[in-house]
């Protein structure tokens, strides 16, 4: 097999502000992996939160071993069972990114889509949410009732301004302007205990019909006893980063939020799906603002969520991918094999060959491919 990396630049069509940060542009690092004629895609995106820059993800995507395998199949087998990746500090967003791309590349291979190779027959379907940045009333208020005009039925609302006092207005001027959406609220953990018990029944009020992350992480029993608490539905997010962390917390809130680039990739938040089933926990999928090949891996696992976040390609000003759709509020997999999704001509920087076309499984070179 061979691989490759490229780097390219996701400009915003405007900067989203969130409680710790306002973001305009973020870099993606894709990789590649071709395997007798056929390409596998997959995407790791920077994050200042998980520590995540440019340089991070090309080292560690070359330090994962492909060479050694004769075949994807084989390579995405080793991933599974915690064999391939580069050792135990290789990011989640690096696992991510090469299980997407082995995934793509097995279900090209045996011409399905990933969703058939994870077990199910129909292409998922599902709504997702679109979200709506710390900003002023005005602006909220607008683009509240262009998303519904364009079908959106879900809107993600953005809180932890300074003032609580804007976030209830600008959740306000949402229901106002656009009546028949459901609204999430996400905070990002900016709110203490105190604030998130005056402020939750006050967001019930309003319609709201859950809360992710009210309160800052770290201290999953206070998440738990204010979940218990809560008027409305609290989902575990930045509380929420491994299966650890969903075995410590099932039970006791009311959703997580599983993202493939905080968990490792399909294969965990499958486990995580499985640990939650039945106590009382449910499943959001969410993503970072990611280009349609980060966020496609976890469409095709949408018709498992209850809550479906995945409008990450949505913020771009240029998305350099297709095959999800989106721009009516609801994401699908195209039903092409793999991923299912197709370049739109975009040229990234810094391209790198790494590794060589392995013949077989005998003799089998020990180069880094990533």
């Amino acid at each position: 097999m061979k691989a490759s990396l490229r780097t390219v630049r996701l400009e915003l069509t405007e900067p989203l502000r969130i409680s710790r940060s306002t973001m305009a542009a973020r870099d993606a690092v894709w990789l590649g992996i071709e395997h007798e004629g056929l390409h596998g895609h997959g995407e790791a995106v920077t994050s200042v939160y998980y520590g995540l820059d440019t340089d991070t993800l090309q080292r560690h995507l070359g330090e994962v071993e492909l060479s050694r395998f004769a075949n994807p199949e084989d390579a995405l087998e080793a991933l599974r069972a915690e064999e391939l990746a580069g050792g135990d500090n290789t990011p989640a967003a690096v696992t991510a990114a090469v299980e997407a791309a082995l995934l793509d590349l097995v279900g090209k291979h045996a011409d399905v889509p990933v969703h058939q190779l994870l077990g199910a027959s129909a292409a998922p379907v599902a709504e997702t949410a679109r979200t709506i940045g710390i900003t002023s009333v005005r602006d909220a208020a607008g683009t509240a009732r262009r998303l519904a005009a364009s079908g959106f039925r879900i809107v993600k609302v953005k809180a932890g301004a300074p003032d609580p006092e804007d976030d209830v207005e600008r959740v306000r001027v949402i229901r106002d302007a656009a009546p028949g959406v459901r609204l999430l609220l996400d905070p990002n953990g900016a709110w203490s205990i105190a604030q998130a018990r005056e402020l939750l029944p006050r967001f019930a009020e309003l319609g709201v019909e859950a809360v992710e992350q009210p309160v800052v992480p770290g201290d999953p029993e206070a998440f738990g006893a204010l979940a218990e608490w809560s008027p409305l539905p609290l989902i575990a997010d930045e509380d929420a980063v491994d299966l650890q962390d969903a075995r410590r917390l099932a039970g006791r809130v009311h959703g997580i939020n599983v993202k493939l680039a905080k968990c490792g990739g399909v294969h965990a938040a499958l486990r995580i799906a499985a640990l939650i089933e039945g106590s009382g926990t449910e499943l959001m999928l969410g993503c970072l603002t990611a280009s349609t090949l980060g966020i496609a891996p976890a469409v095709h696992l949408a018709d498992r969520a209850r809550w479906t976040d995945l409008d990450g390609h949505l913020l771009l000003a240029r998305d350099p991918w297709s095959g999800i759709g989106g721009t009516d509020g609801l994401v699908r997999t195209s039903g092409r094999p793999g991923l299912g999704v197709e370049e739109s001509g975009a040229q990234g920087s810094g391209t790198q060959v790494l590794g060589a076309e392995v013949p077989g499984a005998e003799g089998v070179g020990h180069g880094h491919v990533a």
